[in-house]
């Protein structure tokens, strides 16, 4: 998986760096299919801001978070990107289940 870490007017620091990681492992761990993870951090006056893209097989997933603090902002993005991967997920399997019933039903 390649995994990108950039900033927008604020330098990644080692313990931003090592907090972002920490919460790639959770992402890992709930989908090994994940081909690449884009994060972005910017500063613009007082709001912290965190970008993420994921790249999964067959998909791209997208969130943001925008709060006081940087390390709540990464939290915040990481909380948004698992959901969102746990939705399509879903998805798929409701697909591969309902392709599975209707094989059944009409073969």
């Amino acid at each position: 998986m390649q995994f990108q870490l950039s900033g927008q007017k604020i330098d990644v620091t080692p313990a931003l760096r090592s907090h972002v990681e920490t919460k790639l492992d959770r992402l890992t761990r709930l989908d090994d299919r994940i081909v690449s993870l884009n994060v972005v951090l910017s500063v613009n006056k007082l709001q912290q801001r965190a970008e993420g893209s994921v790249k999964v097989v067959g998909n791209m997933l997208h969130a943001e978070a925008t709060e006081n603090d940087m390390y709540a902002s990464i939290d915040v993005l990481f909380d948004k990107l698992v959901d969102q991967l746990r939705r399509y997920r879903e998805k798929l399997c409701d697909k591969h289940q309902r392709e599975v019933r209707e094989i059944r039903q009409f073969g």
